[in-house]
């Protein structure tokens, strides 16, 4: 299974900020829009870097009071780890794991495809087992002719 057939399934909506909106605003965005990243974009949507809900944590932990003033691209990870629609989804999770981050923008070149959680992975892979399961105790139960 591929990252593609993840992104046929759930959508390729990415929800962007721009680098310049407040944290405390894009702790709206996350609310609003039930999301636990957002891709930082400049106003050419250039993919800058990705803000999730642990650093927003991180934020408001150093500046309380502050957080309603600085903006994304102070607290969000530049040196993104990206996917290709064409990676296998058993790299994907390895490179998440690795990694420890749970969320992966998908390109192709420069264009944004979609992006991926490691909910995603998992419950992609757990659907492959099930069907793989099934098949092999069909199998076993001799239900196929031959």
């Amino acid at each position: 299974m591929k990252v593609k057939d993840i992104l046929a399934k759930k959508g390729r909506q990415v929800i962007t900020v721009r680098e310049t909106t407040t944290v405390h605003n894009a702790m709206s965005i996350f609310a609003a829009n039930r999301v636990g990243s957002l891709l930082v974009v400049d106003k050419n949507d250039t993919i800058l870097g990705i803000i999730a809900a642990r650093d927003v944590l991180m934020a408001v932990m150093k500046d309380l009071q502050g957080i309603t003033e600085i903006s994304v691209d102070k607290i969000m990870t530049k040196d993104l780890i990206v996917a290709t629609e064409d990676d296998d989804i058993d790299y994907i999770q390895a490179v998440m794991t690795e990694n420890r981050i749970r969320h992966l923008p998908v390109l192709d070149g420069r264009e944004l495809k979609g992006l991926v959680s490691i909910g995603d992975v998992v419950k992609a892979l757990l659907k492959a087992k099930d069907v793989e399961n099934h098949y092999l105790k069909d199998y076993i139960a001799d239900k196929y002719p031959g």
